[in-house]
C-alpha cells in the first residue's frame, strides 16, 4: 500500500515477498497484493532473510531511491529455483499429462504422504511457445508465485511457512511444488534429489 508521509514523501507499506535482486548487492521486494517490484540494498533487510521470506516493511522514497525505514520477517517460507536433468517425480509427471490430455496449459494436484495426509501441492505449467521462459519469469518476479502460495494454504487449512520449489526439468513443463512442512521428510527428499 502506498501513502505519503506527513511531509508528503511517498511511502510504501505492507507485506513483501523477497526475491533475488539484479545482482548480489540487492533484494527484490514484490508487493504481496500488487506484485509491484522494489529493489533495495541487501543490508536494508535483516541478515537472516532468505529468498521467499515474507517481510513487513515500511519504505519511503528519496527521489527515485527506496529507503527501508523498518523491516521484519513475517513468515519464513523459502523459494528454491533449480534447472535439473534429474527425472521429475511421478506426481508432477501425472499432473502434466492430465493437463495435456485436457488441452490445458496448467494443472495442479494435492500430494499425500503414506498416512494419506496432505503434504504438498504440485502445479505444472506447459512450456510456452516463443521466447517466454516461465522459469525465469518466476525467478525474477515477473510472474508472481504469491497466488499459488495463498491457494496452497486455504484448501488444506495449513499456515506458512512452506518450502516452494520451482523446478525446470528436461520436460515440456515447469513444476512449482509447494511442500507444506519445511524440514519434514518430503522437503528433505526434494532437496536431496534436486538441489
Amino acid at each position: 500500500m502506498t501513502a505519503p508521509t506527513a511531509d508528503g514523501t511517498p511511502r510504501t507499506e505492507g507485506p513483501f515477498r523477497v526475491l533475488r535482486g539484479r545482482d548480489d548487492d540487492e533484494w527484490l521486494l514484490l508487493d504481496v497484493e500488487s506484485a509491484d517490484p522494489t529493489y533495495v540494498s541487501r543490508d536494508a533487510l535483516p541478515d537472516d532473510v532468505a529468498v521467499g521470506n515474507r517481510v513487513e516493511a515500511d519504505i519511503s522514497w528519496d527521489g527515485d531511491e527506496p529507503v527501508v525505514e523498518s523491516a521484519a520477517i513475517d513468515t519464513r517460507t523459502t523459494f528454491e529455483f533449480v534447472r535439473t536433468e534429474e527425472p521429475i517425480f511421478e506426481a508432477a509427471q501425472s499432473c502434466f499429462e492430465e493437463a495435456r490430455a485436457e488441452g490445458e496449459a496448467m494443472n495442479s494436484r494435492v500430494t499425500y504422504n503414506t498416512d494419506n495426509e496432505a503434504n504438498g501441492v504440485v502445479y505444472t505449467f506447459a512450456d510456452q511457445s516463443g521466447s517466454q521462459d516461465l522459469f525465469v519469469e518466476f525467478r525474477d518476479g515477473h510472474k508472481p508465485l504469491e497466488p499459488l502460495v495463498a491457494r496452497a494454504a486455504h484448501p488444506e487449512e495449513v499456515d506458512p511457512p512452506f518450502s516452494v520449489f520451482v523446478i525446470d526439468p528436461q520436460e515440456p513443463f515447469i513444476v512449482v511444488y509447494i511442500v507444506l512442512e519445511p524440514d519434514g521428510l518430503l522437503d528433505e527428499t526434494v532437496r536431496d534429489t534436486y538441489l
